[in-house]
């Protein structure tokens, strides 16, 4: 071999060493060093919690306690943040209401002071951001309205006020009735029998979606909901494994393969829908994209103004957050509010005598709507024991100042939901208990003036876009079961609330139904 062969085999292995030991010197920076000195940067400012560990940081310990909390026997109570977030409510007893937890490699600090968590949510000064989604929440949702920043997003919420809140939420009730029409229908061969009703709030909030958001049927979303659940299950599984920096870029799991795949399904899909109303529009005078969701979305990709312009994937990523989120969030409150009302039939006739005093037996309208007071004592009740979202995250863009707590940039603040629902300070000893009444004087009262103690959707400026349109599809589809039906828990019923992105009764609601 000549010299220069001896020296290209040289330089190529020097090479391989150099990037070896900067690997080498990146996993012990990120796994060790800058996880040790944050911890005991906070630690000198009062803020303790538990142990960071190599790789995982606390993931195992989490991982455990759900897992323990989720194979208990169950009793007919509503005690969720016990259930979904055993480790909060262990850590904040040991460490106080803010705490270190890590995810990983990330540090949380989770807060359960409620002022902190307005001026978190509030974000005057703009330093508090969104996190962004990674790995299967990035394949569920994308790049959407409730990760981007600045401009972007300001565009993108134009959009979504615009679909979602006043005369185009009106248009959308004939839609929402004409779907539940088709549930009651179906519900029509169950006198009597018991019928499990998350599924057919699933497919009933899947249909609503179709036609109120997209102008299309269940049939031609159903491929995009069904590819959705599968990410979903996905994302369960693999939660709180942790993977070594880097190795995910080199080598993916047959779940991130399987995960990427039908990620790239659901974009063809929805494109094929956008491409489709795009032709439709084309036949028309001045490019009619339609007045629902998907077609002020097309007006804003073609607008010929480059400062209100969105792009094709803006579109897309609108579009699975939507058919996600839709669902997700109104499946779940009407499945937990039969549940409760299941349970307390006052409360039922109260609703019943209330839709019928207002409607008789014909289909609510947008006035009605507006007037339903139980109904909306309710649901707010509802919300409060059964949450969608669990948990709120934000993280430092900068160095920031929170209380008396000098806070490093990138560290991602957690806002436990259910904590704040469950609290006997803000909601009395009787916390755990369905009482509607908390809501008769409107939500200031019910919360004594402090309303980061009550975030189903959040609050500030990024509060979830959709919380008129989930709750007044809840109101019709409510008032209308119980214009036709009563119901009662069926024996077979077994409580057990999982977080599962969301909070859903793991074997579904069951109860008995009775026509009148």
């Amino acid at each position: 071999m000549t010299s220069s062969g001896h020296l290209v085999i040289m330089l190529s292995s020097f090479l391989s060493l150099f990037l070896l030991l900067l690997a080498l010197i990146n996993i012990f920076l990120t796994q060790w060093w800058t996880p040790t000195r944050l911890q005991k940067l906070l630690d000198r400012q009062g803020i303790k919690g538990p142990c960071y560990r190599l790789f995982h940081g606390n993931n195992k310990q989490i991982s455990d306690m759900k897992n323990e909390a989720i194979s208990r026997p169950k009793s007919l109570s509503h005690d969720l943040f016990a259930l979904v977030q055993p480790h909060y409510k262990l850590w904040a007893k040991i460490y106080g209401k803010i705490y270190l937890q890590w995810y990983g490699t990330e540090p949380q600090l989770v807060i359960f002071e409620p002022e902190l968590c307005k001026e978190i949510l509030n974000n005057k000064d703009r330093v508090f951001l969104q996190v962004q989604p990674k790995g299967f929440m990035r394949n569920i949702l994308g790049n959407g309205l409730g990760f981007v920043e600045g401009e972007h997003w300001e565009k993108l919420r134009k959009v979504a006020n615009h679909a979602f809140h006043g005369e185009s939420l009106k248009n959308m009730i004939p839609d929402m009735v004409a779907s539940v029409e088709m549930m009651l229908q179906r519900w029509k061969n169950h006198e009597g029998k018991e019928i499990e009703v998350y599924q057919e709030f699933r497919l009933l909030t899947s249909e609503a979606i179709s036609r109120t958001a997209f102008g299309s049927s269940y049939l031609e979303g159903k491929n995009i909901f069904d590819m959705l659940n599968k990410l979903c299950s996905l994302l369960f599984k693999n939660s709180y494994k942790i993977r070594l920096p880097g190795i995910s870029k080199l080598f993916k799991t047959s779940d991130e393969i399987e995960g990427d795949k039908v990620e790239k399904e659901i974009r063809n899909c929805i494109l094929e829908i956008v491409k489709k109303r795009e032709k439709e529009a084309g036949t028309e005078k001045e490019d009619n994209f339609g007045s629902d969701f998907l077609g002020l979305l097309l007006k804003a990709h073609h607008d010929a103004d480059d400062g209100s312009k969105i792009s094709v994937d803006d579109i897309i990523d609108q579009c699975r957050q939507i058919y996600f989120a839709g669902q997700e969030t109104t499946n779940g409150l009407l499945a937990w509010t039969v549940l409760l009302l299941a349970l307390h039939p006052d409360w039922q006739e109260e609703a019943r005598k209330e839709a019928l005093q207002l409607s008789g037996k014909q289909n609510p309208n947008p006035a009605g709507i507006a007037k339903l007071k139980t109904m909306s004592m309710i649901i707010n009740e509802a919300l409060r024991l059964y949450p969608p979202v669990v948990q709120l995250v934000r993280r430092t863009g900068r160095q920031v100042r929170l209380g008396k707590l000098i806070v490093p940039a990138n560290v991602q603040l957690v806002i436990p939901t259910v904590a704040f629902h469950y609290d006997p300070e803000i909601w009395g000893q009787d916390a755990q208990l369905f009482k509607p009444e908390r809501f008769s004087e409107g939500l200031a009262k019910a919360t004594k003036d402090n309303m980061a103690a009550f975030l189903p959707f959040g609050m500030g400026p990024r509060i979830c876009m959709g919380f008129n349109f989930a709750t007044t599809k809840a109101k019709i589809a409510l008032s209308m079961i119980l214009q036709r039906h009563s119901f009662t828990l069926s024996p077979g019923y077994v409580h057990s609330p999982l977080h599962f992105l969301t909070v859903r009764p793991q074997h579904g609601v069951q109860v008995i139904l009775h026509s009148l």
